[in-house]
């Protein structure tokens, strides 16, 4: 619902977007794209996927036109195997709006070229962040690495009828937690989320959490860290956005 704009996470992400340096790509890896083995799209021009059912029909004509990049696409394949792994480029499909509802925001011109990389499910936590660092080498080539997801997100335990409900402590607390932890580039405990305060209720299912273990191997070792927005939405989903520099 973000996607439609005017609401406080999407001011800031315009206001975040305005203050980062144009990259020569976005990465993206979504929570909403997880495959068996790692996947890249390869795309020239890729559509913009509708996942979702059941929200307001604006929100299916929404177009994030941006091109796509095959050449970054052979960059991550060859990375990735160059680290003793596979990984396969897809030319079919498109951007979820893990990716493009973001962008909408960090990019609204869609002028920048945007590749999207997949959560390989048979991979556990250290290994995605073992994923992570073999993508570092793409930040010194001018592209910025993306994770799309949540710190908390537990869709048993929303308010839907109010955005603004006041947060769950419980909510809270793993929140905080995880932010003290990348602040103290504890990666050891990034990668098990579980130790953390009500870790299994906080994320119930990882593909949520995964993005920020990607992200933070290609940022390794030991990053900036700061946080361009932080709050809460619906009583227990955690927004808060992470910078590494």
């Amino acid at each position: 619902m973000n996607a439609l704009g005017v609401t406080p996470f999407s001011r800031g992400l315009e206001a975040w977007g305005r203050r980062l340096p144009a990259p020569r790509a976005f990465l993206v890896v979504s929570a909403h794209w997880e495959t068996r083995g790692l996947a890249v799209t390869a795309s020239a021009e890729p559509e913009t996927i509708y996942d979702f059912g059941g929200f307001p029909e604006a929100l299916y004509s929404i177009r994030y036109p941006a091109p796509g990049a095959p050449e970054l696409a052979r960059e991550v394949v060859d990375l990735l195997a160059a680290a003793g792994m596979e990984c396969a480029a897809d030319e079919r499909r498109g951007i979820d709006h893990g990716a493009w509802s973001p962008l909408l925001f960090l990019r609204g011109a869609a002028d920048i070229p945007v590749v999207q990389f997949s959560l390989d499910r048979e991979r556990s936590l250290p290994e995605l962040l073992e994923v992570g660092r073999a993508l570092r080498p793409l930040r010194d080539r001018g592209v910025l690495i993306l994770g799309s997801g949540n710190l908390v997100h537990n869709l048993r335990t929303v308010d839907f009828e109010d955005r603004d409900a006041p947060v769950e402590s419980w909510a809270r607390q793993f929140d905080e937690w995880i932010r003290d932890r990348l602040l103290a580039w504890d990666l050891d405990a990034c990668v098990a989320p579980e130790s953390g305060p009500n870790g299994r209720h906080a994320h119930p299912t990882r593909e949520h959490y995964a993005p920020i273990v990607v992200v933070a191997g290609a940022a390794d070792p030991a990053p900036r860290v700061s946080f361009p927005w932080e709050g809460y939405e619906h009583a227990t989903i955690s927004m808060r956005c992470v910078q590494f520099d």
